[in-house]
């Protein structure tokens, strides 16, 4: 690589880099503090008692409780334990890193000078979309073809937990109701801020990683790859393999939700459509989390799940490209 291609790859890397990571905090933090503040069954008495209307609100819970993929995922299990309905729970799986004022915030910062409320809005609305009607899918499957075995069974198992969701501090273990105040004291109250803040410093880390590696290959494909590349175009200008070939990089690079808006937008070849391909599928379905599926759903349903994903956004979005991106 020549000097002059080094320094190109440096400043794209640089740029996309200080661009996403302000978000990458913003949504990290956020999700520390849900994960240490919400209590268990919150998001149950959100819910309206008709499970289609309860598929629909659960989509948009992400607009209140603002998550990531990377922290949505080892959520579920416990909402699911606590009584959340599973067609709800995976609503929110897919909607929440999409349908949350963080990555619109994102969204509409990448794409500024490309009609960034258009894309805004679209991605919003075709996350939405997608989620509730994977919900309601799952609303009429057995829970055996969607859940795994153990968790299946250990919903039929009671729990019992103290009144207050016990949880270890320097005291002990809240295990009586009359021994401490475990919501009342400043030194629970420290103890818990300082667990939302190494909860988010963990997720900071490991969606950092992932972040930093896109980056690099969308650098890479930006400067070294992109220029002059005869084949990319013909690619981009395929109004059915483009997509498809942006939601395949979409669930290699395994970005985070609330910062790949910046490496979309860079993708100046693609169409629209392409794009939004690219920012829908990837937080439903990358890498990383066909390992997190994998602690809570059955891979057959995982494998059925990711080519419903790639095939209805596909259309969904060439559709879309059709009657609303006329840019490119």
């Amino acid at each position: 690589m020549s000097p002059d291609s080094q320094q190109d790859f440096a400043l794209a890397f640089l740029s996309i880099l200080f661009e996403g990571a302000p978000f990458i905090l913003l949504g990290t933090l956020a999700s520390g503090f849900i994960d240490i503040y919400l209590p268990a069954g919150t998001m149950d008495r959100f819910l309206p008692k008709n499970r289609k209307l309860a598929i629909a609100a659960a989509g948009l819970l992400g607009a209140v409780f603002p998550v990531c993929e990377c922290a949505v995922v080892p959520v579920i299990r416990r909402l699911v334990k606590k009584g959340l309905p599973v067609s709800c729970a995976i609503t929110y799986m897919l909607a929440a890193p999409i349908v949350n004022p963080i990555t619109a915030l994102s969204t509409w910062k990448a794409f500024q000078g490309q009609g960034a409320a258009m894309m805004t809005s679209s991605r919003l609305l075709l996350g939405f979309l997608i989620a509730v009607a994977v919900g309601l899918i799952v609303s009429r499957l057995p829970l055996a073809m969607v859940l795994k075995e153990k968790l299946v069974e250990s919903l039929d198992e009671p729990e019992h937990h103290h009144p207050h969701e016990p949880h270890m501090h320097e005291h002990g273990d809240c295990r009586e109701h009359h021994s401490c105040d475990c919501h009342g004291t400043k030194d629970d109250q420290d103890h818990r801020l300082v667990a939302a803040f190494r909860s988010a410093m963990k997720d900071f880390v490991d969606v950092g990683v992932y972040f930093s590696i896109g980056v690099s290959i969308t650098a890479l494909f930006n400067t070294g790859i992109a220029p002059g590349a005869v084949w990319l175009d013909s690619l981009a200008g395929n109004l059915v393999g483009a997509p498809a070939a942006l939601m395949a990089l979409a669930f290699i690079l395994s970005l985070c939700s609330t910062s790949d808006a910046f490496i979309a937008a860079t993708l100046d070849k693609f169409a629209w459509g392409a794009k939004l391909a690219f920012l829908t599928f990837g937080p439903m379905m990358d890498v990383k989390l066909i390992f997190l599926y994998q602690t809570v759903m059955r891979k057959n349903f995982i494998i059925a799940l990711g080519l419903g994903l790639f095939l209805a956004i596909g259309a969904i979005t060439i559709f879309w490209q059709h009657l609303v991106f006329q840019v490119k």
